[in-house]
Parts: structure tokens; C-alpha cells; sequence
């Protein structure tokens, strides 16, 4: 399963070994001042929007890689019954919103919060 951390002025992203090959990459990092808003969602499919534009999605299982949307990109790694840290950013970004199901969802949401206000 992804993992949702920061580490130093990074929000970063980490991949298990086989949603890193079906997302042709295994991290994803983005500035953590470019964090606009933080929410869970309890329900994995309300964190995505947009089509499949690389990566993988096996229908009402999981979704894995970046989905493009009239705003830009996204990048998500999300599970059926695992709740979804959305992460909305400011652009330049490469992406305007990370989707990373976790298990401890709620504390992740809050360390990011807590950290991306200083």
C-alpha cells in the first residue's frame, strides 16, 4: 500500500514495488508551500476524477498512476475500502491533486495540515 508522508518542505508519495510498475514510477514528490487543502474521504472513488493517463485501474478494486481533467493532472493511489487523503495543490505543480488511500488516513490528513501551515 502507498505511503503519505513529509519529509523536510517535500509532501511525498511512496509506492509499493507492484503499484510502482503499474504507475511506471515508485515516488512521487511536490513542495509541501504548494499544499492549498487536505481531506479524507471515506469512499476511495469520490478522491478521483478525470481519465487514466498513465497507470492502471482495475474497476471497483483500486487506481494507480495520473488521470488527466480539464484543471491538469492528478496523481492517485487508491484501494476499495481504504479511506483517501486528497491532497489539492497550487499550481505549478506537476499534478493539482495527490489521492493516496492509507489506513490512518485522519493522521496523515492532520501531519499535513499541521506542517503545510508552518
Amino acid at each position: 500500500m502507498a505511503r503519505l508522508m513529509v519529509d523536510g518542505a517535500e509532501v511525498v508519495v511512496r509506492l509499493a514495488l507492484r503499484e510502482g510498475l503499474s504507475a511506471r514510477r515508485r515516488e512521487v514528490r511536490v513542495p509541501l508551500a504548494d499544499v492549498r487543502a487536505v481531506r479524507v474521504e471515506g469512499d476511495w472513488w469520490r478522491g478521483l476524477r478525470g481519465t487514466p493517463l498513465v497507470g492502471r485501474c482495475r474497476p471497483g478494486r483500486w487506481c494507480v498512476g495520473e488521470r488527466l481533467h480539464p484543471l491538469g493532472r492528478d496523481f492517485v493511489a487508491v484501494r476499495a475500502g481504504v479511506p483517501v487523503v486528497v491532497v489539492d495543490l497550487r499550481r505549478p505543480v506537476p499534478f493539482t491533486r495527490l489521492a493516496v488511500s492509507v489506513a490512518d488516513a485522519e493522521q496523515a490528513a492532520e501531519a499535513l495540515r499541521r506542517h503545510s501551515r508552518g
